[in-house]
């Protein structure tokens, strides 16, 4: 089974698209982890390693696919 997780900071952008976008993906094919950084920040570093720029983001098989613009790492982190 493939692996998804959708990254997020529970802004209203990164709710909106948390809803959509996983209600469109097969649960028969992925494996799907919800991570909201805003209250686990020690899933930050794994975001950024994998090429998280900015929330909301889905990350499928190691390609990162950035939705919308909610907010950037920096600012989750609290540096913007």
């Amino acid at each position: 089974m493939n692996k998804a997780i959708f990254y997020h900071a529970g802004c209203p952008v990164c709710v909106s698209a948390e809803q959509q976008v996983l209600e469109a993906l097969d649960k028969n094919r992925f494996e799907i982890e919800l991570v909201h950084l805003g209250e686990d920040p020690s899933k930050i570093s794994a975001a950024e390693q994998a090429g998280v720029l900015s929330v909301p983001a889905l990350l499928l098989d190691g390609q990162v696919f950035h939705i919308n613009f909610g907010a950037s790492l920096a600012a989750v982190k609290g540096e913007e």
